[in-house]
């Protein structure tokens, strides 16, 4: 079996190569913007760092990649995990800077974090920080309950439907940490930088057949 991470100029590409290739037992990990080896996979990862409208941006300037992305997660429903701001691009928006269409694969919006919940917190979050579930999936199995997650970041993804949230995080006010719908999910906290909970996460992906 074969996992694509989809390398379109994002950064962190390659911790998060790393983080595959440490739990996969059953799969290669590879980097790749070739629509035919997006084509090939059989779990597919979108990392992200930096501002919403450039990785989208980015992702748009990648000749067939977008095309591919959707006919391989959204009509032939292969399981997908977005990772950051691979994770906010899945909202319908983002409002960072001037504002930016997303894929809208999960109705939302990425928006700043609330001011007067956040009064006195530094702003992007940077460190640790709990996961709490909001329902059971599979992504969540044999996971601690009082581990934490790496998070860095200045803007959450608030989902329409809160069904979507898979599990949420509190930072001044609680916010989507785990999003999913169907064969999608997506994380803000990036679990290649979170050690062994984190990797159990990428471990729980790649066995994921939903």
């Amino acid at each position: 079996m074969r996992c694509v991470i989809v390398d379109y100029g994002s950064g962190n590409v390659r911790s998060v190569l790393r983080g595959l290739e440490h739990v996969a037992t059953n799969h290669t990990v590879c980097l790749s913007d070739d629509p035919k080896t997006i084509a090939e996979a059989d779990h597919l990862v979108l990392p992200g760092v930096g501002a919403f409208s450039h990785c989208a941006h980015s992702l748009k300037s990648r000749l067939g990649v977008s095309e591919a992305l959707y006919q391989q997660v959204i009509e032939r429903k292969k399981p997908f995990l977005g990772i950051c701001v691979g994770m906010q691009l899945l909202a319908s928006y983002g409002e960072e800077y001037d504002g930016c269409a997303g894929l809208d694969w999960i109705a939302g919006r990425v928006q700043p974090f609330d001011p007067k919940a956040t009064q006195g917190l530094a702003i992007p979050r940077m460190g640790w920080g709990g996961l709490i579930p909001n329902q059971k999936h599979p992504l969540l199995a044999d996971l601690s309950p009082s581990g934490m997650m790496y998070f860095v970041h200045s803007y959450v993804f608030r989902p329409e439907n809160p069904d979507h949230i898979l599990a949420h995080t509190e930072y001044g006010e609680n916010y989507c940490a785990l999003v999913g719908y169907e064969n999608i999910v997506g994380t803000q906290f990036h679990p290649e930088k979170s050690q062994q909970m984190g990797l159990g996460l990428l471990n729980n992906f790649l066995h994921w057949m939903p």
